[in-house]
């Protein structure tokens, strides 16, 4: 079962949304798989110290976007099929690739300086 003490809050991004992103990366690294069972919403807002509204916020996002499922009074587990994999993946990469280019940007970097940096770094 997924353990979201390991989840590590801050304060830019909305608590519920940072709850899913942590759940993505989990399936992304292969450390949570499909049919693994999810903590009750009670026992996640327990564990982060969040109002139990702010989980279950998070599990229907969750549902919406169909890598969750419950099934009814039998609990939440986790459903991921290679299409749900791999937009995890394109989203989680887009969204790191983005904020890396912005913070390039806002130090003036030029993009040969970055990529060339980036082919001189890529195997270390």
């Amino acid at each position: 079962m997924l353990n979201f003490q390991e989840l590590r809050l801050n304060t830019r991004d909305p608590v519920y949304i940072q709850i899913v992103q942590f759940v993505k990366r989990q399936i992304l690294l292969k450390i949570v798989r499909s049919g693994d069972r999810m903590p009750s919403r009670r026992e996640i807002a327990a564990q982060l110290n969040i109002n139990p509204n702010t989980a279950q916020k998070a599990f229907k996002l969750m549902e919406d976007e169909g890598f969750v499922h419950t099934a009814g009074t039998q609990g939440s587990a986790v459903y991921v099929d290679e299409a749900i994999l791999a937009r995890i993946e394109e989203e989680l990469t887009r969204e790191m690739v983005t904020a890396f280019i912005h913070s390039a940007k806002d130090v003036n970097l030029s993009f040969k300086r970055v990529v060339d940096l980036i082919s001189e770094l890529w195997d270390q």
